[in-house]
């Protein structure tokens, strides 16, 4: 995709307990990972520090010596989310340019495949370090890229506009990004806005996906993914109907799960 997602400092805040996303990471995405997913290219790791003399670039270095084996372990993490297997259609990546930068923002993405660019602020890392906290900056650096990484990877819907045009495919996009995030650790209950509508985007919409994928079905993410490529005008109602049956019905489940958080409709 051409267009930059940005995050905004607002949902991407660390949790104050700031545990390690890994150690979070459900069993079976594991298993996923290392059974299926090991030896998958996800192109050509092209890291720079566009800002060294900056402290967070030093940060960043001392929690993480080694970027491309740390990003490449991500992104095949993130493709354990998205995907059954190497052999689904997934967007052909051939190098991801990641740089450091110091600027006010958090991060971005920008690009479509066989390229992207992730930037990530070294401001951010900064801030995310606190009083010396290296596991709140490797919590936060691992769900910030999970989020990016799925922006690169995730299936984009069809016949309904683009990111910058369509409010359902700006949702869908953001939504689908911070459930990868939160199903694979980096974010806690904490993290859940109370409220708010599935066409909120970002963890509005990511936790209420998670939470289908959690109880309704393990694969549901994977198949809301895929399918984009089946239900043309795409819907979040026909999404989740590809997904769980023809029988559900978006905004039911909707109800069901606001219940469940014990939010008020």
């Amino acid at each position: 995709m051409k267009s930059r997602f940005l995050i905004s400092c607002f949902f991407s805040l660390a949790c104050c307990c700031c545990i390690s996303c890994q150690s979070n990471t459900t069993e079976e995405t594991k298993e996923t990972v290392s059974a299926t997913w090991d030896n998958y290219d996800v192109g050509q790791i092209d890291f720079q520090v566009l800002s060294p003399e900056t402290r967070g670039a030093a940060i960043y270095k001392t929690i993480i010596p080694d970027p491309d084996t740390y990003i490449t372990e991500q992104a095949r993490k993130v493709l354990a989310t998205l995907y059954f297997s190497p052999e689904d259609s997934i967007p052909g990546i051939e190098c991801i340019h990641y740089k450091l930068r110091e600027y006010d923002g958090v991060s971005a993405k920008d690009g479509a495949p066989p390229a992207i660019t992730i930037e990530y602020s070294t401001k951010w890392i900064e801030k995310s370090f606190g009083e010396g906290d290296t596991a709140k900056v490797d919590y936060e650096t691992r769900g910030v890229l999970y989020h990016e990484l799925t922006h690169g990877f995730q299936l984009e819907p069809q016949g309904i506009g683009s990111y910058g045009t369509n409010k359902t495919f700006w949702a869908m996009i953001e939504g689908v990004a911070d459930a990868v995030r939160l199903l694979n650790g980096c974010f806690t209950p904490e993290d859940r806005p109370k409220g708010g509508h599935y066409m909120d985007g970002y963890r509005t919409t990511g936790f209420f996906l998670a939470w289908l994928t959690e109880n309704k079905d393990k694969d549901f993410l994977r198949k809301f993914n895929r399918s984009t490529l089946e239900v043309i005008p795409w819907s979040f109602e026909g999404g989740i109907q590809y997904a769980l049956g023809s029988d559900q019905h978006v905004d039911d489940l909707w109800k069901e799960y606001m219940k469940a958080m014990g939010d008020e409709i």
